[in-house]
């Protein structure tokens, strides 16, 4: 009986443990915007808006790109940009490579779709609440650039 009731303890522990780390680093924001007929143009910017409420808690942001097996470039030149209470509006150019230089492509697959992602902010504390925009908009040397389908941002809580 003595050796059930430690055995209990432990499993009750366990699971504790477990449901703490399974909270952790949960989505704040994921949202993803599709790319209209596979066909990025440059002056499509896609917008995020996203409603802050709490601003004592770091925040991990992060850009997802989803492309097709058909996409031309080993890598995607993009802008960031942001703006909000507490910020002034800043951008800047980012590069995401997207296959190996051996032309092997990188990222989740799913058939002939890719997924990668990117780190644009870590730890990052908002300096206030309310409404941020995010835009992220193609900076390729071709334009429109083919074969992306979705565009994604999403912010983890720390």
């Amino acid at each position: 009986m003595r050796y059930f009731m430690k055995r209990c303890k432990r499993i009750a522990i366990f699971s504790l443990l477990f449901f703490l780390v399974a909270c952790v680093n949960e989505p704040f924001y994921d949202v993803y915007k599709s790319v209209e007929n596979r066909q990025w143009h440059r002056k499509e910017k896609q917008m995020f808006h996203v409603h802050v409420t709490e601003n004592s808690r770091p925040y991990d942001v992060w850009m997802y790109i989803r492309h097709t097996g058909e996409y031309d470039f080993e890598n995607l030149f993009f802008i960031f940009s942001q703006q909000g209470p507490g910020i002034p509006t800043s951008s800047y150019k980012q590069k995401l490579n997207l296959a190996t230089p051996d032309g092997r492509w990188t990222g989740k697959t799913a058939g002939n779709l890719y997924e990668n992602r990117l780190l644009l902010q870590k730890n990052y504390i908002f300096p206030d609440t309310g409404v941020y925009v995010f835009e992220i908009a193609q900076h390729m040397h071709e334009n429109p650039i083919r074969n992306i389908t979705d565009i994604g941002l999403k912010i983890v809580v720390k």
